[in-house]
């Protein structure tokens, strides 16, 4: 697999995050669906907003435990393609992307719409022509600054979070709750019919993901920010729906396309059409902004791995932003909002959100059962895999009743990317996913690193902000033996002499009487389970380390329980000091919670370095 050394600098914060995530949340599945879904369920289309909430969970929790793992841009490409290969990996990068961009598409040309609400006479004309020239702005402010575009959303959310709470608390007083009678008019098939198209309402919660790869702490700010966005906006959400039913007579509200302008027509006069006309940009607004962002981060991904052509990964020296991406993406949105008809480009986008988000849930299962050591989120999903497995029941059911046009519209494209990916993506890469180790785990018990080890590694220590100090270069040259018979401290010791006489240039035997000279003075075993066997060798600036596991244990004597983990510390005497730095430093790593358990469980030698490597002990 092809990797970039190029890196996004961590500028997005907290409030960046919650702003990408709320506004990519309040837009048309507020402004617009409301009237659609009265028309089809009534009042209880109430019910179903909060069902569509509650369905998105899983993903939600998923996602979490995904980013705080692997905090990179490409959010739902990178998770799937990690997980379940470069062919899925393809499939879900071009569904993602192209998902994301319709759903931008359909906010801008919501803006057209508020265009020409002012300005009718330009009809068609006008809408196209004021969502081509928000597309281009918004993409303009994309490619100059990744924190100038989080500080202009926060802008807007917040502008818009305000203007919602200001109709929330006029509107509640005129409520008239004999509007809520019959609650569901069309029983509860309605409801639940309601609940899967309202859906994508929520989807744009978790694009705060695709820019992982440019938040600080990613651990903490990215679950955060979606936790927080998500128990907000829905509150919102459900709150406006309800006064805008107890506001606005049945039949104005049914079908109607501006039913929170409606409703803030009645409990606020025209001041208050103005108002929610003005929050209704804005949330457009936002959604275009924060879509273009997010969209551009896919092929970026899709890049650095191989997957498209490089120049896609291209970044400004300027202004540390992926110019190349933005403007395709900024291409392919203006030329859909163009010529693609609303209704098909909404329900596609729809269709390709749910889908992803079934492979998101299936990305998670694979990783976490895959017991890869350098897997380590720090946020981890509760009632695994459970609520991923009925995720995943559940968005199949929605995703069959999308429609004939947006299934064949997506199989289409599906197919397009599998050919893509026969043609050109085949013959250039060759990485293993989290799917392949697991098989592998399965079927062989002896395991050389795998490429997914490697780079999840990587991303850990880089994640927490991990710079290697000497004893963890030692570690990562250490001389590793996976014990599995059962053996005494002198046979121990042999293998000790065998496998440092070449390193050392010294005869093995007088590194073996060494070793049992030591342990006669008094013995190594540290603690129940762990010995830390040590001696000085002649010359200087000389060190080693030797990790040791063994499952059946040592036997060191008969006043000690069998030993299952060793760290033989060699040292010239000169390097007393680091001698007992390291000591120290072993000490803070055993005691470390599920060491033995990481320990145990590790598959190979590379994981076993790996639970050293990862250890979150102060680094000096």
């Amino acid at each position: 697999m092809q990797q970039s050394s190029e890196k996004l600098n961590r500028k997005l914060g907290l409030f960046d995050l919650f702003s990408i995530a709320s506004g990519a949340m309040i837009s048309s599945g507020l402004f617009v669906l409301p009237g659609i879904a009265f028309y089809l369920a009534g009042p209880g289309m109430l019910l179903s907003y909060l069902i569509a909430s509650l369905l998105l969970i899983p993903t939600l929790l998923s996602k979490a435990e995904l980013s705080t793992a692997m905090p990179r841009s490409g959010g739902n490409y990178f998770f799937i393609q990690r997980s379940l290969g470069p062919l899925m990996g393809t499939i879900a990068g071009l569904l993602d992307w192209l998902s994301i961009s319709l759903k931008t598409a359909f906010a801008l040309i919501g803006i057209g719409g508020i265009f020409i609400f002012f300005f009718p006479e330009f009809g068609q004309t006008g809408l196209k022509f004021a969502a081509v020239t928000f597309t281009l702005g918004f993409t303009a402010l994309n490619l100059l600054s990744v924190k100038g575009t989080g500080i202009f959303q926060i802008m807007l959310v917040v502008s818009l979070i305000i203007i919602l709470l200001v109709v929330i608390t006029l509107g509640f007083p005129a409520v008239d709750v004999n509007r809520f009678k019959p609650f569901t008019p069309k029983g509860w098939t309605g409801v639940f019919a309601v609940a899967g198209m309202v859906f994508v309402s929520y989807g744009g919660l978790t694009k705060v993901t695709a820019v992982a790869g440019e938040v600080k702490n990613p651990s903490r700010n990215i679950p955060l920010s979606m936790f927080l966005a998500f128990g907000i906006i829905s509150t919102l959400y459900l709150l406006i729906i309800y006064v805008t039913i107890g506001n606005v007579p049945g039949n104005e509200l049914s079908n109607s396309l501006t039913p929170i302008t409606l409703g803030a027509k009645y409990s606020m006069g025209f001041v208050g059409k103005i108002v929610v006309t003005i929050g209704a940009f804005l949330a457009f607004a936002s959604t275009g902004n924060a879509g273009i962002m997010a969209a551009s981060r896919s092929p970026m991904a899709m890049s650095r791995d191989g997957l498209i052509p490089r120049w896609f990964s291209k970044t400004s020296k300027k202004f540390d932003t992926p110019y190349l991406a933005i403007l395709f993406t900024s291409l392919f949105i203006t030329m859909t909002v163009s010529f693609l008809s609303l209704e098909v480009l909404v329900k596609t986008a729809s269709a390709m959100m749910i889908l992803m988000f079934a492979l998101v849930n299936l990305a998670a299962i694979i990783m976490r059962t895959s017991l890869i050591e350098s897997y380590r989120p720090v946020f981890k999903t509760p009632l695994f895999p459970v609520l991923q497995v009925a995720a995943i029941i559940l968005y199949g059911f929605l995703i069959f009743e999308m429609g004939t046009a947006p299934l064949l519209f997506t199989g289409g494209f599906i197919v397009f990317a599998l050919l893509w990916y026969l043609f050109y993506v085949q013959k250039r890469i060759d990485n293993e996913s989290a799917l392949v180790y697991l098989v592998e785990r399965i079927t062989s018990h002896h395991l050389e690193r795998a490429h997914i080890e490697n780079e999840l590694r990587s991303i850990s220590l880089e994640r927490d902000s991990v710079e290697f100090d000497r004893f963890d270069k030692l570690i990562e040259e250490a001389i590793i033996l996976d014990l599995k018979e059962s053996v005494n401290a002198r046979k121990l010791f042999r293998k000790f002499a065998e496998k440092l006489a070449e390193r050392l240039d010294e005869d093995k035997e007088k590194i073996f009487n060494l070793f049992m000279e030591r342990e006669k003075e008094s013995s190594t075993v540290m603690s129940p389970g762990l010995a830390v066997p040590h001696i000085i060798v002649e010359g200087k600036n000389r060190f080693e380390i030797v990790m040791v596991r063994s499952k059946e244990g040592v036997m060191f004597s008969e006043l000690h329980p069998k030993v299952h983990t060793m760290f033989a510390l060699v040292g010239s005497p000169d390097e007393r000091n680091f001698h007992l730095r390291a000591l120290m430093n072993i000490a803070h790593i055993v005691q470390e919670e599920n060491f033995q358990k990481r320990w145990h469980e590790a598959q190979n030698k590379e994981q076993l370095r790996d639970v050293v490597l990862l250890s979150s002990r102060e680094r000096k």
